[in-house]
């Protein structure tokens, strides 16, 4: 069995004094690939360094909303020359961010909407955050993917993940029929979290990636530790519950999804 955590920030100084032996222990228990996403350009940086040293890491490089107050045009050319290398495989962590008041919400679209079209101009997928902002978040992102239909653009086929999805079903099904992806992480195993698991039952499986957003949203029964990318085989599980397969068909399914989305090899 073989599992892709598609979302987690190996970068982060939580994991400084372990880090070499947190990817070994993913891949013991099987994880096949990790991919790191930037939220800032140090970050976006230290994420390409990472795939770059480790075979089973790939990078997505972006700035995050709570990370655009001071947006300008060399930061976009900055992340241009990061998406470059071989081992970025996204444009990402981008979008909008309503919930904090980290950056005016006029200068979060204009990052957002820049980046979406830095994309499309490489061909690139994104990785989507969305804190509270669903309706503005989705209604950029059906604008940009008819616009790469409109140019024949490859990307619109598979033009990228809501990572670590929190809107409802019906703003699921929108973006699903525009071949996005849904992206679940460790919230999905909550106790309270019942609205959500419902959404995630009723997501296609084609259309679902498995995330530990690590080293945040920790899993039960880890709930409270640090997350890892080995503990997204318990989102895995969760969700193969509620779709009634078996762990491995899951495995199989969102393994496939992510290979195909993001180009691993």
């Amino acid at each position: 069995m073989h599992l892709v955590d598609s979302h987690c920030h190996l970068d982060f100084d939580c994991f400084d004094k372990d880090r070499e032996q947190v990817i070994a222990q993913a891949v013991r228990d099987g994880i096949e690939y990790i991919i790191n996403p930037g939220i800032d350009l140090a970050s976006s940086r230290a994420a390409v360094e990472l795939a770059e040293q480790f075979p089973q890491v790939y990078a997505a490089v972006g700035i995050h909303p709570n990370d655009s107050a001071d947006w300008h045009g060399d930061m976009l050319e900055a992340v241009r020359q990061l998406a470059q290398h071989p081992k970025v495989v996204a444009v990402g962590e981008i979008g909008l961010d309503y919930y904090r008041d980290h950056s005016p919400r006029f200068t979060q679209k204009k990052a957002f909407k820049q980046q979406l079209a830095l994309a499309a101009e490489l061909e690139l997928p994104v990785i989507i955050h969305n804190r509270e902002a669903s309706e503005d978040v989705i209604k950029m992102l059906l604008d940009w993917q008819k616009q790469l239909v409109e140019i024949g653009s490859p990307t619109a086929d598979q033009p990228g993940v809501l990572h670590s999805y929190s809107g409802n079903l019906a703003q699921a099904n929108q973006v699903i029929a525009h071949n996005f992806c849904v992206g679940f992480t460790g919230p999905v195993t909550f106790k309270n979290a019942a609205d959500l698991r419902s959404i995630a039952g009723q997501v296609p499986l084609g259309h679902i990636l498995i995330e530990t957003d690590a080293p945040f949203l920790t899993p039960a029964p880890f709930r409270g530790q640090r997350n890892e990318p080995r503990y997204v085989k318990h989102v895995a599980e969760k969700l193969a519950e509620l779709h009634g397969r078996s762990l491995s068909e899951l495995a199989a399914i969102t393994t496939d999804n992510a290979i195909r989305i993001f180009k691993l090899e």
